[in-house]
């Protein structure tokens, strides 16, 4: 699964954007912005692995934007102007798309994303795939974290709370929630919303919009709510 954002400044072009990301199944939408601003917040929050990008743009452009980036994802343009296909290139974008594009062009597109996403993975294992634990700093110290005991992580801007089953006392650590999402054994783990991370584990059930782990409720964000059945087998049920 692509995890993926849309930016354009025309509604009726993001609108059409988000139709046809809708349509390729191994495309998951976690965020859309009419400029590259608030693109910026939610790669701040978003593990994201593919960005449709628009280049004119009041403000900041798409390819200002892409050269702002010290971690890209990869990037797909799509534009109403064929004069800047060389600067993208130049930028290593996977794709360029020249407005109105045909949905087989735009799933030819996003194809090249998937093969390309996935010869990267094959070629950089996880750091640590297989380890059962990892420090963070808390309290001046580094403190040891044993993925087992974590039952669920709380996002708070610069900082997240580590809830864990051996303790009622959560570990703070200045991290973002997304770069613990990154260290974390991803069969163990689930994004259930912006700022919740749960412990596949420690769900003790279920329901439409929401996940607990014991008398905890966690609320499931749509964008989240397929992956989850997905993992837990019922899907569509």
């Amino acid at each position: 699964m692509l995890r993926c954002i849309a930016v354009d400044d025309e509604p009726l072009a993001l609108e059409l954007l988000e139709d046809n990301i809708s349509k390729v199944p191994y495309l998951q939408l976690v965020g859309t912005s009419h400029n590259p601003l608030e693109a910026m917040k939610i790669l701040q929050k978003e593990k994201v692995d593919l960005i449709f990008l628009d280049i004119q743009m009041p403000g900041l452009t798409g390819l200002q934007f892409i050269q702002s980036l010290s971690e890209k994802p990869m990037i797909i343009l799509i534009t109403a102007y064929e004069k800047y296909a060389l600067e993208g290139f130049n930028l290593d974008v996977v794709d360029y798309l020249v407005k109105p594009v045909s949905l087989d062009r735009f799933v030819k597109a996003c194809n090249k994303a998937q093969e390309l996403h996935i010869l990267k993975n094959s070629k950089k294992e996880k750091p640590n795939s297989d380890a059962e634990f990892m420090f963070v700093n808390a309290d001046y110290s580094l403190v040891k974290i044993v993925f087992s005991d974590i039952t669920w992580i709380e996002g708070l801007k610069d900082y997240i709370k580590i809830h864990l089953k051996s303790s009622s006392k959560p570990v703070i650590t200045r991290m973002s929630l997304k770069s613990i999402e990154e260290e974390l054994p991803d069969s163990k783990f689930l994004r259930v919303q912006k700022s919740y991370i749960v412990s596949v584990n420690h769900i003790t059930a279920v329901r439409k919009n929401s996940v607990f782990i014991g008398e905890l409720e966690i609320p499931v964000g749509e964008n989240y709510r397929e992956i989850l059945l997905n993992i837990i087998g019922k899907a569509g049920q």
